[in-house]
């Protein structure tokens, strides 16, 4: 064997094993960002819906707040449902429902720090 030949001897694992171990890092970021988008998603869904249900004739903006609780408890985790707001606005004349979802940013899994993200839904309310 020559002098070239040895000294590239077992060079492949340790290239493999920190390819790997680099392929294996930005495989799980990209998981954890597409599980941050998830959460932001569902998070406006569940504030939206919310919203439109407490648009409805006969229905307060509490009902949207618990409502948009209740889908966020259900898709995600309690956690998500702690800090769920809801009142009427007025824009441009027109009465709105506003439902507030401040929930944690998923950092590692579904753990992060409490109330980073503020969504918002809004509806127009319904008249009699």
């Amino acid at each position: 064997m020559s002098a070239a030949r040895r000294d590239d001897a077992g060079a492949a694992v340790v290239d493999f094993t920190l390819v790997g171990g680099l392929v294996v890092v930005l495989f799980v970021a990209v998981v954890q960002l597409a599980l941050v988008q998830h959460v932001r998603n569902t998070c406006v869904d569940a504030a939206a819906e919310g919203a439109r249900y407490a648009a409805h004739v006969g229905r307060a903006p509490a009902d949207g707040a618990a409502r948009a609780g209740d889908l966020l408890r259900s898709s995600l985790a309690a956690s998500y449902a702690q800090d769920v707001t809801a009142d009427e606005v007025v824009v441009d004349g027109l009465r709105l429902v506003r439902v507030t979802v401040r929930a944690p940013l998923p950092v590692v899994g579904l753990l992060g720090p409490a109330g980073v993200m503020e969504l918002r839904g809004h509806a127009p309310v319904e008249d009699a």
